[in-house]
């Protein structure tokens, strides 16, 4: 069967045009009603059974084979970022303050481009396709939601692929890994309790502002000197607010947070040494901590039977393109819940252009895609469920 390049390469336009119409109206994760919608109708359109209102926002549509055969599921993300789009771009984001900052956009976009290539192509195959267009990837329990709706079930996929442009990477690189892609992804928060009081009595106080500035330099210790160099962690303080006038010492600070980890003894020493340095940071400037930390997603895993298979396709189908098998991340993603259940892949396909000024990183409120790499994502992805099914 044809890899589907060609196919793709003549839905460009398609392609290219609903990515910038889902770029321009973004929706925050659960609130993807009118993507949804473009979701649905475009699926109807194919004749596809489709159900929608998965996870509130969800959409599920199936495509059946010309005879038996094994269920592969392939999922596509939908949901968009709370921030202020500053691209610039004609299709930029007509809905202030929410912008397509991850690339989500042409994802959906090429999810609905694999699903008419199959689809044109259903008397030759074997098997069927879940086609899944999940909301609220970003951190809001999209997967985990869709999971417990049941799209794991009746039929139960034997295998599962995702796919992500990655704005690091040029144009022309894919990153396909055997094993751990992406990170386990814990998010924090802890309150450093003190005494507030005048600034200019600073001795009358239990200073947290002194107090969380101990921690968040201490907390830098625990990747250095409590992770074997061999391996990988990252914790990270993003936020600190206290106090609101220039002379008077808080009587609290909140600090906010990640911690990202792939394996889960590294996981566990992390954890452990966390608590342990807040707490004991807090307690010798005279405060005490309160400490709140809840998992994300656990690290995305790639098959390697599946990852294998993805490999060789992408060899065959994009022999143009720099592979690279040992491919990872600190970034986490939701989808490790589906993986964890159903052996799938998880594919990277680089989509920035330097010279055309598309090379801001994701979550950046200049992030933008080379568009030209739409064809060469939907032909892969289109390519890969077809060889398994085979």
């Amino acid at each position: 069967m044809s890899p589907f390049i060609e196919e793709a390469q003549e839905l460009f336009e398609y392609t290219r045009r609903l990515r910038r119409d889902f770029h321009r109206f973004p929706e925050i994760g659960f609130n993807e009603v009118r993507t949804s919608g473009i979701v649905a109708d475009e699926l109807r359109s194919l004749g596809l059974e489709v159900i929608t209102g998965i996870a509130r926002t969800g959409v599920m549509a199936s495509l059946e084979g010309a005879r038996p055969g094994p269920v592969i599921l392939l999922r596509f993300d939908m949901d968009a970022l709370p921030i202020n789009e500053e691209t610039g771009a004609e299709y930029a984001s007509q809905n202030p303050g929410v912008m397509h900052a991850c690339g989500h956009d042409a994802h959906t976009a090429i999810g609905l481009s694999v699903a008419r290539i199959l689809h044109a192509h259903r008397q030759e195959l074997s098997g069927a396709v879940k086609l899944v267009f999940q909301p609220a990837e970003e951190g809001l329990g999209g997967a985990e939601g869709m999971i417990a709706w049941g799209i794991l079930e009746n039929p139960r996929p034997q295998t599962a692929l995702g796919i992500h442009l990655w704005n690091n990477q040029p144009a022309g690189w894919l990153g396909i890994a055997n094993g751990p892609t992406m990170a386990a992804g814990e998010i924090f928060k802890v309150r450093i309790i003190g005494k507030g009081g005048h600034g200019a009595l600073p001795h009358l106080t239990s200073d947290p502002v002194l107090a969380s500035a101990q921690v968040i330099t201490a907390l830098q210790s625990i990747v250095s000197r409590n992770v074997n160099p061999l391996e990988t962690a990252v914790v990270s303080v993003t936020m600190a607010h206290g106090g609101e006038a220039f002379n008077v010492i808080p009587p609290e600070v909140e600090l906010q947070g990640t911690i990202r980890t792939f394996s889960p003894e590294v996981r566990k020493t992390v954890l452990n040494r966390f608590h342990q340095v807040v707490s004991q940071a807090a307690e010798m400037m005279g405060c005490k901590a309160e400490i709140q930390v809840n998992s994300l997603t656990p690290a995305v895993i790639n098959d390697s039977q599946v990852a294998k298979c993805v490999q060789e396709v992408a060899r065959r189908v994009l022999p143009d393109h720099k592979l690279d098998t040992d491919f990872h991340t600190m970034g986490s993603e939701d989808m490790a819940f589906m993986m964890q259940i159903v052996p799938g892949c998880y594919i990277f396909v680089g989509s920035a252009n330097p010279e055309k000024g598309l090379n801001y990183p994701h979550h950046h409120p200049k992030f933008d895609v080379d568009e030209q790499v739409l064809p060469s994502a939907v032909a892969l992805m289109a390519s890969a469920a077809v060889e398994f099914l085979s």
